[in-house]
């Protein structure tokens, strides 16, 4: 038995379109977007974010939060 080896362009074609028609263009692009890199330094800009936050910020962002949660 002898496999075809196809090219990794027409691998993804097929496997785009065979997505496409199960799924659907929206989940098909929302399936492809969760394995896009983004861009940017998460890191550094989460860092830049929360180094001026003091304990008190903190604590006032949680209890303003608790208030908003609907009880159970």
């Amino acid at each position: 038995m002898n496999a075809e080896i196809k090219s990794m362009r027409l691998v993804n074609e097929n496997a785009t379109q065979l997505l496409i028609q199960q799924m659907g263009i929206v989940d098909t692009t929302r399936f492809f977007n969760q394995f896009s890199t983004g861009q940017g330094n998460y890191t550094e800009e989460r860092r830049e974010m929360v180094e001026l936050l003091t304990l008190d910020d903190i604590f006032s962002a949680v209890e303003k939060s608790e208030c908003q949660t609907p009880a159970k």
